[in-house]
């Protein structure tokens, strides 16, 4: 089962992800500021999508300003450096469980709780880039995200 959707070590899951974020970002000779890391740890702590607004009120209320470019800068960065992902269905962020790995993930979203897990696509991708290729096209991105209920919501409908 999915740690996301489960009762897992949380402060663990958390240490591992923010550990390679400072790796990633000194390699790709970036800086984890303390409000691009509280933004990352801010998206970090619930498993579930954040609005660049729900951000910025946390951001707010812990003093690091109440502009939207504060959290809007602090989310593009996390996202170009491959820390967070942007979930275009809900129009918001959720960091990425597997930072520093070469991976395209589809986002599986609770339409309840709005907890979105990572799961591998290669299958699916693979698929994609095979019915593409047949028809002369060549995927350079795609996005994936699928709705539906995670076991907790789905325990209770």
């Amino acid at each position: 089962m999915h740690p996301t959707f489960h009762a897992h070590d949380h402060a663990h899951c958390t240490g591992d992800v923010m550990a390679r974020a400072e790796a990633i970002t000194a390699a790709n000779g970036a800086r984890l500021t303390p409000v691009r890391r509280r933004v990352l740890e801010i998206l970090l702590e619930a498993h579930r999508a954040m609005g660049a607004y729900d951000v910025l009120q946390r951001l707010a209320a812990e003093g690091f300003g109440n502009q939207p470019p504060v959290a809007y800068r602090a989310l593009d960065f996390l996202v170009e450096q491959g820390l967070a992902h942007r979930i275009q269905r809900l129009n918001a962020f959720t960091a990425c469980m597997h930072a520093g790995e070469a991976h395209a993930p589809a986002f599986l979203i609770c339409r309840v709780c709005d907890t979105v897990a990572e799961a591998p696509v290669t299958p699916i991708r693979a698929a994609l880039d095979e019915t593409a290729a047949a028809l002369g096209f060549t995927v350079e991105r795609a996005s994936i995200e699928a709705i539906g209920l995670c076991p907790n919501c789905g325990d209770t409908a």
